[in-house]
């Protein structure tokens, strides 16, 4: 049996970021289960309770993603309450995200837990390292890739 070279698994900057993401993303997801929330879900609340309302795809970009992902990722939050999904009054064609009264209720209760998961995140990895992180993950967005365009 031929195996490839390891270093090919050891250099691969996608293979990197995905096992750190899914190790991460699993850590937030145990933290903020006591309140029904996935990361990715308190992500899209945080970000509506800040911004307002806004179409799926201005909050898809926000977020990095792309917009049949977001659309998929609204539809349990709306089948629980926590936002609306409307057509545009301007735009039939686009859809309007607004987070509900409920889905306040929701973010305002995971902040406390998403807060604990960060300082704990930031305790064993350093605060300036974790910083450094975030700055570098900042600058991968501004790498001229254009994962979603048509």
């Amino acid at each position: 049996m031929t195996t490839a070279p390891n270093s090919l698994g050891d250099s691969c900057n996608n293979l990197a970021l995905r096992k750190a993401a899914r190790y991460l993303g699993a850590t937030y997801d145990k933290a903020l289960a006591p309140v029904g929330l996935r990361a990715t879900q308190f992500s899209i609340l945080q970000k509506l309770s800040v911004h307002g309302e806004m179409t799926i795809t201005s909050l898809a970009e926000m977020i990095a993603m792309d917009r049949t992902t977001m659309a998929s990722n609204l539809k349990p939050l709306a089948r629980e309450g926590l936002v609306t999904v409307e057509p545009s009054a301007a735009d039939r064609r686009a859809r309007i995200v607004t987070i509900t009264p409920d889905g306040l209720s929701r973010t305002k209760a995971a902040v406390p837990l998403w807060k604990a998961v960060q300082a704990q995140f930031e305790e064993n990895f350093g605060a300036d390292d974790a910083a450094q992180l975030r700055a570098s993950l900042q600058a991968v967005l501004r790498t001229g890739f254009e994962p979603w365009a048509e």
